[in-house]
């Protein structure tokens, strides 16, 4: 995995960078001009004590070494960026009289909305079709796959993986958000190559107890599912969905 440093790291999570521009301009403002100080602990005191804490080269090697960079960025979610940026434009408009209040709010806006980036430009998101904000699709395998008093195991291409673990506690898979972190995982590289070789796949699949197999429908195949113990269980939202015969599935009486 590549290493970062604390500036690389925070650079990436502030979008086009201008974000950070504002958010440290924002800082600067309330300091000068907010007097309240609970206020003052909240958007100032707070925010600066977690920049002095990541940009610490003692924590920030101790905690990227222990925990793992990507677990340490998350440190940055505790940063109330927007909350203090949107707080110091809404008190700077607020000193403002006449017109100019009305052209700062906008201002301040245009350029907020410039600083970030197009999110669906992210291959891993997409616009919501649900009410749960995910794919349908994994909506409607994970329905169809769930056994009432016990969990299965199934495996997904890498593109559902995030969402099946936000939608399903009951639903598992033989490899998890670490394969999204450039980890390397032999089932997960067999079940997402152009071509599926099912003499390598199954193997992988039984070791690793997967009821159920996920594959893009017009994936290409090679191999009979149905001679390696594949039934055809589901064709859904562009996906197929295969149950493995040879592994065991026993449903619990209810």
């Amino acid at each position: 995995m590549e290493k970062n440093s604390a500036g690389e790291m925070i650079w990436r999570y502030m979008g086009t960078g201008l974000i950070v521009i504002w958010f440290l301009l924002s800082l600067v403002y309330l300091f000068r001009t907010e007097k309240r100080k609970p206020v003052r602990i909240l958007f100032l005191y707070v925010p600066v004590l977690l920049l002095l804490l990541f940009f610490n080269p003692l924590f920030f090697q101790l905690a990227a070494r222990y925990i793992g960079e990507e677990i340490l960025y998350r440190i940055l979610w505790l940063l109330p960026v927007t909350v203090v940026i949107a707080y110091s434009c809404v008190l700077f408009c607020g000193n403002l009289t006449g017109k100019m209040r009305g052209k700062a709010a906008v201002l301040a806006a245009f350029l907020i909305v410039m600083s970030g980036k197009w999110i669906y430009g992210n291959e891993y998101f997409s616009r919501a079709d649900n009410l749960y904000h995910m794919p349908d699709s994994v909506v409607h395998i994970c329905d169809a796959i769930e056994v009432p008093g016990r969990e299965v195991m199934a495996a997904f291409p890498l593109e559902l993986v995030q969402y099946v673990r936000q939608y399903s506690p009951v639903v598992c898979m033989p490899y998890g958000r670490e394969v999204l972190m450039d980890v390397d995982d032999e089932l997960c590289e067999a079940i997402n190559a152009e071509t599926v070789d099912l003499k390598a796949l199954v193997p992988l699949t039984r070791k690793r107890l997967c009821h159920y197999i996920v594959l893009p429908k017009g994936r290409e195949i090679s191999g009979d599912p149905k001679e390696y113990g594949w039934k055809l269980f589901l064709e859904t939202d562009g996906y197929v969905v295969y149950r493995d015969e040879e592994v065991p599935l026993e449903i619990p009486e209810l």
